[in-house]
């Protein structure tokens, strides 16, 4: 990271590839009503201003997304929340503090300056902010909040690099700032702050035992709410390639069975199977980091895509820190898919 630094040309660097000009352009499409593609610690956001609903409107045509889903509003620092919730219990308000900016999305009561538009309509509000330079110097620049769902069509694989929303959305985005891949991969975790019992919505890039540790007290994972939030449909994530799922001492005999029915398989090989030959189209074997495995994992979904694989045959890993993020991912991966 260059924050601060001048090059030749006397041009400020937010990060490696993104000026201050850069920045100020962006920021002056949000303000125009336009649609922006950031980079963040999880993935790439497709922003648009939260207090335009027309722009906000926009985000959903572009990604075909449902009205209802809600998005979440990325703010500039947790001095900022209590401009956009109705209160801030001392529950949500310890979270913030410790965890923003990062990977952690509180859900509050919706404050007045939200517009039901960004929130599929509901009384409460997901709100986060991000750990990455170039989307805190976006968000400074815009002067306000920014509703950002991930910048990919609605259900498909999340983006981790610009080049993945180009491919996907092309000239729908208005401008698209390159902060280089995506450092945790995954997007953040979703933390149901309504209520006096918290709960995680959706697992991410800050682990349920980090929260704990913070909170002193455990957290359920419930399956379903009563609170809609992003990431809960039951195909997400998902590649053009069809997921199965199986145990991870079976992954190497389901792929060679479909590969044999004529499928043209893509393996995820479990870390303790590294090395072991599979007669299969494409093989990724998994990184035994489970920082490293969030990381890479949409990443490996379109890998995999790209071979022109139509099945792809994983195994979940342990479902504790980073691995219970990753579990959900492939389990929404695999999900029943709409037909067409």
């Amino acid at each position: 990271m260059e924050r601060g630094r001048r090059s030749v040309e006397g041009i400020v660097r937010v990060s490696a590839t993104v000026t201050s000009s850069d920045i100020a352009t962006a920021a002056g499409v949000l303000r125009a009503g336009g649609l922006v593609a950031f980079p963040t610690e999880t993935v790439y956001g497709l922003g648009a201003g939260v207090e335009d609903p027309a722009a906000v409107a926009r985000v959903f045509q572009v990604k075909g997304r449902p009205p209802s889903h809600p998005l979440i509003i990325h703010i500039g620092g947790a001095e900022e929340l209590d401009d956009w919730v109705e209160e801030v219990p001392p529950a949500a308000r310890l979270l913030a503090e410790r965890f923003w900016p990062g990977p952690v999305t509180l859900v509050l009561r919706r404050g007045r300056r939200v517009p039901l538009e960004a929130t599929g309509g509901l009384e409460t509000v997901a709100v986060r902010v991000p750990d990455h330079p170039v989307a805190l110097a976006l968000l400074s620049a815009f002067g306000g909040g920014v509703a950002a769902p991930s910048a990919n069509r609605f259900g498909s694989v999340s983006p981790t690099t610009a080049a993945h929303v180009r491919t996907e959305l092309g000239d729908a985005v208005d401008f698209v700032l390159d902060g280089g891949p995506c450092q945790v991969g995954v997007e953040s975790t979703i933390v149901d702050a309504t209520g006096d019992a918290l709960s995680v919505l959706r697992p991410g890039g800050v682990t349920r035992e980090d929260l704990e540790a913070v909170l002193g007290r455990p957290l359920a994972v419930p399956s379903t709410s009563r609170v809609r939030v992003p990431g809960q449909h039951p195909s997400h994530y998902a590649p053009r390639a069809r997921v199965v799922l199986v145990e991870p001492e079976k992954v190497v005999a389901e792929a060679e069975l479909a590969q044999e029915l004529g499928h043209r398989v893509g393996v995820f090989l479990p870390p303790s199977l590294a090395g072991t030959p599979v007669k299969a189209h494409a093989v990724v074997t998994v990184p035994g980091s489970m920082a490293a495995y969030a990381r890479g994992l949409y990443g490996f979904l379109r890998e995999l895509d790209q071979e022109g694989c139509d099945l792809i045959v994983a195994s979940l890993p342990v479902e504790e820190g980073l691995g219970l993020a990753i579990a959900n991912r492939l389990r929404r991966a695999a999900g029943p898919r709409p037909s067409r």
